[in-house]
């Protein structure tokens, strides 16, 4: 399908003239289009249609259907009749009243567009620039990021359902491609075994036997990827996804001793980040975060908080769940700086805040980074009388550390550790150290051997952030400035109860990240339509004991 651009020539006379009676008070796709005007142009997708074919359907106007579409939590048959039949819709897209719309199949093929060129993130900027335009965003204040789990589209199975299950699909689609080459030599019991959903099936209950069905599981899996790497089969079938994900899969969870196939140890699979959970979407990975076990992904959003403004969110990034959230720290930030949004505090969770972040923020975009450093896990910091790393002096200039008792430090090496980040490591002269009064206040180091006071020091900048950090920690002044960042919690409640952000639509990491770009900016149209109608920000919840609390 090709791209004919259409003229932007507002809503026809007709289609505003009824809209407006049906609606005299407005709703949200009327007031989006009296506010911020013509969002989408074709012009926007140009690049994403090929010069020559049938003419599309005007990418500009199913740019905005998507997005309501997520705003209103419709399917893509609904959205279509929402087109046909909402004359709101049709005000907002500019429409005839008699405008047919389109088939609902219109936006799967726009959504995969968008996938392909990476330009799901282009509709949240457009409204964000809008709004800039506007005066309801702009760069500084504050900002503040949080993330939550996302459970995959696919369902969550154990190990030997996985391992039935993968060995499955890749039987049904070679069946669904080459089906004549299959059942000239397909075993008869394989009928019996993987007809059916391995759940749906009746499974041996003792740990004997289920190893032998994994290991019988594992040895059909090898005959099939075998035979369709014979020379005379078709050789469309070992480029068949579900096929390819059947040989990672094996080779991830079995070996061959001696002809016989036998699955691997915990240990020598592979880690979560790379360790395949369901053949149905093999982006998917699990992860576990205070005691929640789920299949999927996470999802970080970062929004403005300003008193004068409404909350929009500016950032939207989508990973797989094993990914760490200070690793979303610096992508963020690269993504505020390219579109000028960055704040100049952004406040996080300890999940973000580490020292090197903070020392970056501040020096690669001059923000500050707040959240709480988290304090040291020592056994000298929980014990009153020890001396912890913070009664020591550095003297970073002359290289060396001197201890409560006077004492200076004989060794200075800087090294990386075992996770790769630069530190500093200083080591006391065990003469210094044995005879100490105070030995047993400072290391524990028992043999002849080990009795002398080590420490591990992070590079000079971070080290001072995070002397600084825990001291400002216990300030009324910090703690009032931090408690702004709970509010994000709030956007997190929203998108997961309202927009249904916590559960895929699609399978597969690119379309989650579509479908999080598309949330976040209907979000936003909800938060500029309570900002235009005086819709007052919703307090914190208290309950009826709570309120009778006497003030101080």
């Amino acid at each position: 399908m090709s791209l004919h651009a259409r003229m932007v020539d507002g809503v026809p006379e007709e289609t505003a003239r009824v809209a407006r009676a049906a609606f005299p008070k407005g709703s949200l796709a009327m007031r989006i289009r009296d506010e911020l005007g013509e969002l989408f142009s074709d012009a926007d997708f140009a690049d994403l249609y090929p010069s020559r074919g049938k003419p599309a359907w005007s990418p500009g106007r199913l740019a905005l259907v998507s997005v309501m579409q997520f705003a209103e939590g419709l399917s893509d048959r609904q959205a279509a009749d929402a087109v046909r039949g909402r004359l709101d819709w049709k005000y907002l897209l500019g429409l005839e009243l008699a405008d047919p719309g389109f088939d609902h199949s219109v936006l799967t093929e726009f959504r995969d567009r968008l996938i392909s060129g990476d330009a799901g993130i282009k509709l949240l900027d457009q409204v964000l620039q809008a709004a800039a335009k506007h005066g309801l965003l702009k760069a500084g204040g504050r900002a503040r990021t949080d993330s939550t789990i996302v459970l995959a589209a696919a369902r969550q199975i154990n190990g030997l359902v996985r391992l039935g299950e993968t060995l499955r699909a890749a039987l049904n689609s070679v069946a669904a491609h080459e089906p004549e080459w299959l059942a000239t030599w397909v075993p008869s019991d394989w009928f019996d075994r993987y007809a059916i959903r391995f759940e749906d099936t009746r499974l041996p209950k003792g740990k004997a036997k289920q190893a032998e069905l994994i290991e019988q599981i594992g040895a059909d899996g090898l005959t099939l990827i075998e035979a369709v790497h014979r020379p005379d089969a078709p050789a469309c079938l070992r480029l068949l996804q579900r096929v390819q994900t059947l040989r990672q899969m094996w080779i991830q969870q079995y070996f061959v001793d001696g002809g016989q196939v036998r699955r691997r140890d915990l240990k020598d699979r592979p880690p979560g980040a790379e360790r395949l959970v369901t053949p149905y979407d093999t982006d998917a990975r699990g992860s576990v975060k205070r005691g929640i076990f789920w299949d999927g992904y996470k999802v970080h959003l970062t929004e403005t908080c300003e008193p004068d403004r409404p909350n929009l969110i500016t950032c939207v990034a989508t990973t797989d769940s094993t990914v760490q959230d200070v690793r979303l720290v610096a992508p963020i930030h690269a993504h505020l700086a390219e579109r000028s949004l960055l704040p100049d505090r952004h406040l996080v969770d300890a999940g973000y805040a580490t020292a090197r972040e903070v020392v970056t923020a501040r020096r690669d975009h001059k923000v500050d980074l707040v959240g709480p450093i988290l304090a040291s896990t020592s056994w000298q910091t929980k014990d009153a009388e020890a001396f912890s790393q913070a009664d020591f002096t550095i003297d970073w200039d002359n290289r060396r550390v001197t201890c409560p008792n006077g004492k200076t430090s004989t060794s200075w090496r800087e090294e990386r550790s075992q996770h790769g980040a630069a530190v500093v490591r200083a080591r006391f002269s065990m003469t210094a150290c044995r005879p100490c009064k105070d030995r047993e206040q400072c290391t524990r180091g028992g043999t002849k051997s080990d009795m002398s006071r080590r420490l591990t020091l992070r590079p000079q900048a971070e080290q001072e952030v995070i002397q600084q950090a825990r001291a400002q920690q216990e300030t009324q002044e910090w703690k009032e400035q931090y408690a702004h960042r709970a509010g994000v919690e709030g956007t997190i409640s929203q998108g997961v109860r309202a927009f249904g952000l916590r559960r895929c639509r699609y399978s597969g990491l690119a379309k989650a990240r579509l479908q999080h770009q598309l949330t976040a900016t209907a979000m936003n149209f909800h938060r500029l339509n309570a900002w235009w109608t005086d819709i007052p920000r919703a307090l914190t919840r208290t309950s009826h004991l709570a309120a009778l609390r006497p003030t101080e």
